[in-house]
């Protein structure tokens, strides 16, 4: 192999596609666009969402709720997950340390789902009426 007769893999190069180019190329007169209206035109365009003039959907549709920006930094973790840890004490270090919950959290609640039957005591850590019940059944506590 020789460096002048290197070429690329067939059909990895094709021809430009030239258009406006006169009648013969198949690509003449109107160019592909279609006749006349904006988006025949050069600089004829309009943004994501424009329906001509007409209200947009995303306007004509009624606003709804809200997402809070505190949620992010929110987390819950299950009975069951609580269990598997196998501590005596659980607090939000802990359970960033086991990878239960992410690195950004600051709030954490233990959630009512599965089961527990080891003690645990919760340090710093909320939990719902149901899961502090089960929690307090298995002997442990919520600080």
């Amino acid at each position: 192999m020789e460096l002048n007769s290197i070429k690329p893999a067939a059909g990895a190069k094709h021809a430009k596609r030239r258009v406006g180019r006169g009648i013969g190329s198949g690509l003449g007169k109107t160019a592909g666009r279609g006749h006349k209206g904006q988006k025949s035109r050069a600089g004829g365009y309009h943004k994501v969402g424009f329906e001509g003039g007409q209200m947009p959907m995303h306007r004509r549709l009624p606003k709804r709720g809200f997402k809070s920006h505190l949620l992010k930094y929110n987390a819950e973790v299950t009975l069951t997950a609580l269990g598997a840890l196998g501590l005596a004490d659980v607090d939000l270090l802990t359970l960033k340390q086991a990878g239960l919950v992410s690195e950004m959290i600051k709030v954490v609640k233990v959630i009512n789902t599965g089961s527990i039957s080891s003690a645990v005591k919760l340090n710093g850590v909320g939990a719902t009426a149901g899961a502090k019940a089960a929690i307090e059944a298995a002997g442990g506590s919520v600080a």
